[in-house]
């Protein structure tokens, strides 16, 4: 059975329409993957292609994984086709990390000999998005199409939000594509909402990153981003504005510290690129940021840091980290107790 997997450093979305379209479609599939938008409308479009007249009670069927067994995926694989050329059987959330030993011999049985009129498709994400490393997950991988749907970037995604951009209106530069990207993340379907939002919040018909930065969500990562930003301009209560707000949006604190250390550490990566004169491909590479207006932004926060402080804030960030771990306490009171350390320590 053939078979086209893609992973996140390969995927496109639009190579795997294009195989759709040109190959029709296959026996069997494994979707999975961050970018839910995406797989979705591949779902979309599988259905379009097994099923032209429309989806029926004969040849669609949708299975819930967590009530599946071997009888009912075997039943509905081999069910012949009733006024239409094939069957499509979707298995949503099917947990194949942990299927059952005495299952595998079933599974495998069915999913090696799916009939040349049926389509299978196996939905997984979030808690059963599939563990390379195991038995079940290896077999299935070795029968099916493999598809991640990972997070697009790059022009890929800036296109994408203009044309979103553009149905209702309005158009985006290049540069107010990547603040919205930095600023509420790459996933589509948390991005649509934005741009419905930021268009209707605009009055002309130029979405500016003024624009963007006046009406996105800014994602827990970001705010993170924003607070050590505040503390390389020596803005403390500007830092300590954006910790009460990622406190207030319910985040806990050691995921906070988290964010905090991660962005510490790029700024420290970034601040010895620069000093090192290692070039802006070191950079992108070392930190993952994940576009130009990103770049820009950790670059420039970098400068306003000394080197040693920056190294100073890594630490302070491991020494935080072991202490919430081993001693316990006031988690809050001890992020606290970072931002005041920052102040002090790390000018």
């Amino acid at each position: 059975m053939p078979k086209k997997p893609y992973n996140k450093k390969t995927f496109s979305y639009k190579d795997v329409s294009r195989e759709l379209k040109q190959g029709g479609p296959q026996r069997l599939y494994l979707l999975h993957g961050q970018e839910d938008y995406l797989l979705d409308r591949f779902v979309e479009e599988l259905t379009k292609a097994c099923l032209h007249e429309g989806v029926d009670d004969f040849s669609y069927r949708e299975l819930d994984g967590a009530a599946l067994n071997m009888q009912i995926l075997s039943d509905s694989v081999n069910a012949l086709p009733f006024a239409t050329e094939r069957t499509l059987t979707v298995i949503r959330g099917y947990d194949i990390n942990h299927c059952k030993e005495s299952d595998l011999k079933a599974f495998e049985s069915i999913i090696s000999d799916i009939p040349d009129y049926a389509t299978v498709v196996f939905i997984n994400r979030g808690q059963t998005e599939p563990d390379g490393r195991l038995k079940a997950v290896k077999m299935l991988r070795k029968y099916a199409n493999d598809i991640e749907f990972s997070e697009q970037g790059g022009s890929a995604l800036n296109d994408w939000i203009r044309r979103r951009f553009s149905a209702l209106g309005k158009r985006a530069g290049t540069d107010a594509c990547e603040a919205l990207v930095y600023a509420s993340g790459s996933l589509m379907a948390s991005l649509l909402p934005e741009i419905e939002k930021i268009a209707a919040g605009t009055p002309g018909d130029e979405v500016t990153v003024a624009d963007v930065e006046r009406l996105a969500f800014r994602i827990p990562e970001t705010r993170a981003f924003d607070m050590t930003d505040r503390l390389a301009e020596r803005d403390y209560d500007g830092a300590a504005a954006c910790m009460s707000d990622l406190i207030a949006m319910g985040e806990e604190p050691l995921l906070i510290l988290g964010a905090v250390s991660y962005q510490m550490r790029r700024l420290y990566a970034a601040k010895l690129g620069q000093e090192e004169k290692l070039g802006r491909d070191f950079i992108v590479q070392t930190t993952g940021a994940k576009n130009s207006f990103a770049y820009d932004r950790l670059t420039a926060s970098a400068r306003r840091f000394s080197i040693r402080g920056l190294k100073r804030a890594v630490e302070l960030c491991v020494e935080t980290d072991y202490a919430m771990k081993s001693a316990g306490g006031d988690a809050q009171e001890r992020l606290n107790e970072l931002l005041v350390r920052f102040a002090v320590e790390c000018v």
